[in-house]
């Protein structure tokens, strides 16, 4: 990103309590969570059409899975780096160069003609969503201030939630009608909207010079090559149940430590105020992420293999489910002001293990759906809890980094949850979420959001 040009690209600061809010605050929201609600989309979409990609471009099955985990690990992998490069260069610019990128890799992969070229257009959607989404929520943190900016992030949290529900919905009907490469196509208009819209609404008071530190803070390149190298050879090694790529993933890890601890610009300050209710919120989203999309890769199997539907009722199964997280999202945003963290955080993961609990028995709409909507709907809580947790004290200036770190922990905790239980079944699903629910207590901060915020969740 040319330095030049920074003048007034820089992640735009909150205004002062007293100024009036953002004109275009709420179009603004809906625009940003469209465009995050694409990227979270692309993780579960692709997973209902791959027999049919699969025959269209004769991939075999370590390639078909490659479609699948290269977009989710450099997602993850990079979103610190995402996150660092929007308070560096600004949330606005990062945003709208992540989009870029994401809507022409999302026609590249609908275009591809072999296995080869679709994996690194999928790569490129990688990229350009861990530039994406933490810019994003830089930007909802700008333009919402107070009880609205909880309300604000609650929508954020849902959209999250329900865009893994969602997808899975959208690629059985199209993988059902148009074909597989409609999966991908369908985020072109609304990336096209998003590209134009948000800079106009934006506006120029926003992005005006002001609030940015007084020198500019590097990006730590080292440390973000070790990250995203010990995060790749973790899934690798869990996906696989390779010893030495899980070796390597442990080498990279303490490498990163020591780098870390070395460097005088690391990718998370030591001294960043609010650091531990940031690591401890984004270590709920690690787990909350985890549990739900290992519960969509386990039930979607259940429901094709065992149970013997096609794809199409596979994708209206989960409908109930995207309610249930966002309806989960909405109570948890409004108990979270009024109880504080910790007890819903623990309310929230016990409920989510006892719809895990119910959901292998009976049938499919008599128990998976239910149960597996009772799960959704306390880890929509979840997601409230961690991301409000997470930011409760970050300042403005960190707020790109703190969103990433909330980011690539939703992204790797779906990548290690999947790796991890995928060989367990349903039956395994209750008890790591019973020791979230104990270990709650101990990850999220004690306190509340603001009590004003109370009546503004309440609407």
């Amino acid at each position: 990103m040319p330095s030049h040009a920074h003048s007034h690209a820089h992640a735009p600061a909150p205004a002062p309590p007293d100024s009036p809010p953002h004109p275009h605050r709420w179009r603004l929201l809906a625009l940003l969570c469209l465009a995050q609600f694409m990227l979270i989309a692309d993780v579960t979409v692709v997973n209902v059409a791959l027999p049919a990609v699969g025959a269209d471009l004769a991939l075999s099955g370590t390639g078909l899975t490659r479609v699948v985990t290269v977009y989710t690990l450099l997602f993850g992998a990079l979103l610190l780096v995402g996150g660092r490069l929007a308070d560096r260069f600004g949330a606005r610019r990062m945003f709208l160069t992540g989009l870029a990128l994401f809507t022409a890799a999302s026609a590249a992969s609908g275009l591809a003609g072999d296995g080869g070229t679709l994996i690194a257009a999928r790569s490129a959607q990688g990229i350009g969503a861990a530039l994406l989404s933490p810019a994003a929520m830089s930007l909802v943190m700008a333009v919402f201030q107070g009880p609205a900016r909880h309300r604000a992030l609650g929508v954020w949290a849902a959209v999250g939630g329900a865009g893994a529900a969602v997808g899975v919905l959208l690629g059985g009907i199209l993988a059902d009608g148009p074909g597989w490469r409609w999966i991908f196509y369908v985020n072109l208009p609304a990336g096209m909207l998003a590209l134009v819209a948000v800079p106009l609404l934006l506006g120029r008071p926003l992005r005006a010079p002001g609030g940015r530190p007084a020198r500019r803070t590097p990006v730590d390149v080292p440390g973000a090559v070790l990250l995203t190298a010990a995060s790749a050879c973790l899934v690798h090694g869990l996906t696989e149940g390779s010893w030495p790529w899980l070796a390597g993933a442990a080498t990279a890890g303490i490498l990163l430590v020591l780098a870390q601890r070395r460097t005088p610009h690391p990718l998370l300050p030591t001294a960043l105020p609010g650091r531990r209710a940031l690591l401890g919120g984004s270590a709920v989203m690690l787990g909350a992420a985890g549990l739900l999309v290992s519960g969509f890769y386990l039930s979607s199997l259940h429901i094709q293999h065992t149970l013997g539907h096609g794809p199409l009722v596979t994708g209206l199964a989960f409908l109930p489910v995207a309610v249930a997280v966002t309806a989960g999202a909405h109570a948890g945003g409004r108990a979270v002001v009024r109880f504080g963290w910790r007890p819903v955080g623990g309310a929230a993961f016990a409920l989510a293990a006892a719809g895990a609990a119910l959901a292998p028995h009976f049938g499919l709409w008599t128990g998976l759906v239910p149960g597996f909507a009772l799960l959704a709907f306390g880890l929509g809580a979840a997601f409230v809890c961690a991301t409000t947790a997470a930011l409760s004290e970050v300042a403005p200036e960190h707020s790109g980094l703190a969103s990433g770190l909330v980011g690539t922990s939703h992204e790797l905790g779906a990548a290690i949850g999947v790796a991890a239980l995928a060989s367990g079944g349903f039956t395994v699903l209750p008890f790591p979420a019973l020791a979230l629910a104990l270990a709650a207590a101990a990850l999220l901060p004690d306190g509340r959001p603001a009590p004003t915020a109370a009546r503004a969740m309440a609407h």
